[in-house]
């Protein structure tokens, strides 16, 4: 049985970004994206994190609902 977390931080743990509280807030309100842009298809993803999420999200794995979290989370400020 896996164990790992599967929390917003280690999310960004996970995608090779700073993980911390402090960390986390500052990307999400400097990284918005708007309603026609796909989570994977934001600019700001690298190759690896842009796998990552595919793979995630086409096999419904363990991650799934925190992509999902952190979806939302990029559009709340988005007024487009």
């Amino acid at each position: 049985m896996d164990t790992t977390k599967t929390d917003l931080n280690h999310l960004f743990m996970q995608l090779g970004l700073a993980y911390g509280e402090k960390e986390v807030t500052a990307f999400i309100a400097s990284h918005q994206i708007d309603v026609h842009t796909l989570l994977i298809d934001a600019p700001f993803w690298n190759l690896a994190q842009k796998t990552f999420f595919k793979e995630a999200l086409n096999q419904d794995a363990q991650w799934s609902e925190v992509i999902d979290q952190l979806d939302v989370m990029l559009r709340s400020t988005h007024t487009s």
